[in-house]
């Protein structure tokens, strides 16, 4: 998809408050099904942190976090990119089974287009598991239930809004990266994204971080949070877009093993040094599964925007702005 993608003829299904308005709906009903079906604990989360602490996503591992030092002490600190570590700590300190949390940062990297801003908000969510939970019917089942919360707030918006009643589809299929690859050998990563979700509507592309036949990654991942054999997205097919729609990235998290595997493939056992990384060497963190869910996201699809300056508010060009206002996108 191009920068910009405008689709001829649009024009949006709510007005501006009624958008902000079914907003607020969408966020509340997904929140608290999510917390029941997982069985999830709100709590308060950073929005900027210290470097030394290793707890920062890297994201695909060159991404740099908006930075600033504090003046009393020349302390330098860093807005958070997700909170995929600092949940491992948040469970351990408040002895509980599951959480979520409001994550909200600056991602000064992205190049703007249709389904990237400046600002990220998403809800991050973490799980305790057993030993003998971190398989792949573990990270299926959890899937299967946050697309069971998916299907759930779409029903409950549409008897609301009925012109926004959109043909979804009951199950999510499941698929390796590399399975991918052997379905559709001569197409580039987002071709094979866009193929396949379009055939099944709604897919978890599983085993994101390997290198696949031509030697390179389907997508690239840190090597310090997600164990690259039992992590995936869920993308679903965007119509308005005629596009792959990624809604979440979620896994279950690195243990001892994988770490240091994933650390070697990175070239990257110096963070072996930060004391997030001593802490999983040394059996001191939880074993969980976790993940991001996009909030802007979820809003823009559910409410068929083709912009998710329609669903945010954020920064873009005066150039974009204007381009906007020709294709009928009301920025928030």
């Amino acid at each position: 998809m191009k920068r910009n993608y405008f689709p001829a003829n649009y024009k949006s299904l709510l007005n501006v408050l009624e958008t902000q308005r079914a907003i607020k709906l969408i966020k509340d009903t997904f929140e608290n099904l999510l917390a029941k079906e997982l069985d999830l604990v709100r709590v308060s989360a950073p929005l900027f942190i210290e470097p030394k602490t290793g707890l920062n996503d890297n994201l695909s591992g060159h991404e740099k976090p908006v930075s600033f030092i504090v003046n009393e002490n020349n302390q330098e600190l860093e807005i958070v990119q997700s909170l995929a570590k600092w949940k491992r700590y948040a469970l351990k300190k408040y002895e509980i089974n599951g959480l979520y949390t409001d994550m909200n940062a600056i991602r000064r990297f992205e190049e703007l287009d249709n389904l990237h801003s400046l600002y990220v908000d998403q809800w991050d969510w973490e799980k305790r598991l057993l030993p003998e939970e971190r398989n792949i019917t573990t990270l299926r089942k959890v899937v299967e239930a946050i697309y069971r919360v998916f299907l759930r707030t779409y029903d409950l918006l549409i008897e609301q809004y009925p012109t926004l009643a959109n043909p979804l589809p009951k199950n999510i299929i499941f698929i390796t990266s590399s399975e991918l690859e052997s379905l559709f050998p001569d197409q580039n990563r987002m071709e094979r994204e866009n193929l396949i979700t379009k055939k099944y509507g709604a897919v978890f592309l599983m085993k994101i971080g390997n290198k696949l036949s031509d030697g390179l990654p389907h997508d690239s991942r840190a090597a310090d949070y997600d164990d690259w054999d039992l992590n995936g997205d869920i993308l679903l097919w965007y119509e308005p877009l005629q596009t792959a729609f990624e809604l979440s990235s979620m896994g279950i998290r690195v243990n001892k093993d994988s770490l240091l595997k994933q650390l070697k493939v990175k070239g990257e056992e110096y963070k072996l040094s930060l004391d997030y990384h001593r802490s999983i060497v040394n059996g001191e963190l939880p074993l969980t599964i976790g993940g991001g869910i996009g909030q802007s996201r979820l809003c823009m699809y559910l409410l068929r925007k083709i912009h998710i300056g329609e669903v945010q508010s954020s920064y873009w060009p005066d150039a974009d702005i204007k381009e906007f206002k020709k294709h009928n996108v009301d920025l928030l």
